[in-house]
């Protein structure tokens, strides 16, 4: 090619290849934590996501994978929800102006959607709990969801069928080996 020659842009030769680390294209997400026990815990009904409102070095221990949602709920407080006791631990690195672990943090959710979960929360055995922590287009964000308490009784039937799931699903995996093989 001569100097100062046009060349469209998808014909020239790509660079690198491979995106930096930690970065994910095409707004996917980057899983930071995960309530696990949620979801075994409480019947999920709505799942809504919210933006979080961090300090610097609450996101930077969040880049390095440092969360944990295991106690957290969420409370409408003055038409604002906040998120309570969800763990960030303090930035390794940093100095004075280091966050507290466990301080409570604002959700940003639009006005209908805060106006919903109040009315919802405010009935008997509903609750707003965090499900994940993560990062989409370079923003934390918060997966919350509106969920019913689930009865001991209702949680052993989930174990069933998940356990009868993976039985049918092991078995139907044999079969199709044994085809494969004969």
């Amino acid at each position: 090619m001569s100097k100062g020659m046009y060349v469209p842009k998808e014909s020239q030769p790509k660079q690198g290849g491979v995106a930096p680390s930690g970065k994910v294209k095409d707004g996917k997400r980057k899983i930071v934590a995960q309530n696990k026990k949620a979801r075994h815990d409480y019947a999920i009904i709505d799942v809504y996501e919210a933006g979080l409102v961090l300090t610097g070095t609450e996101v930077k221990s969040l880049r390095e994978g440092r969360a944990s949602l295991t106690d957290g709920f969420v409370q409408i407080e003055g038409n604002e929800a906040w998120l309570h006791a969800a763990h960030i631990p303090e930035y390794f690195q940093g100095s004075w102006t280091n966050h507290s672990a466990r301080r409570k943090r604002k959700l940003l959710l639009h006005r209908e959607e805060i106006d919903k979960l109040s009315v919802k929360s405010e009935e008997t055995g509903h609750t707003i709990v965090p499900l994940a922590i993560y990062f989409k287009d370079g923003r934390a964000k918060a997966e919350i969801a509106l969920a019913r308490g689930k009865k001991e009784y209702d949680k052993r039937q989930t174990l069933r069928e998940q356990q009868d799931r993976r039985e049918t699903d092991r078995a139907i995996a044999a079969v199709k080996r044994k085809q494969r093989h004969a």
